[in-house]
């Protein structure tokens, strides 16, 4: 049995859902940061979905595009983990809710 686009479509309608139940009721930061990495991977997913199952003579874009999304979200993974460690040091919480305090 073969995947279809439609599988690949659900799998990532499911990891996409997962991935935003995760960043909208979690209270820890580091829940809300893999929350929103669930997500990027949902949509890199799409992209190599209609990639594949595109006409034959079809150029790379998707897989480009996914590579550049995956670094893309290396990067916000990286910058959003040193501000959680930077809070913590600071308000030894990762809880979002007491972050109400922050000053520039």
């Amino acid at each position: 049995m073969t995947p279809t686009l439609q599988a690949f479509l659900i799998v990532s309608a499911g990891l996409f859902s997962i991935g935003l139940l995760a960043a909208l009721s979690r209270r820890h930061a580091i829940f809300i940061l893999i929350g929103i990495e669930m997500m990027l991977a949902a949509a890199n997913l799409n992209f190599i979905a209609f990639w594949h199952f595109a006409p034959p003579p079809h150029p790379s874009t998707g897989v480009m595009i996914a590579i550049f999304s995956i670094a893309i979200s290396a990067a916000e993974a990286a910058v959003g983990l040193a501000m959680v460690i930077a809070v913590y040091r600071h308000y030894r919480t990762t809880n979002v809710d007491q972050f109400n305090q922050l000053k520039g």
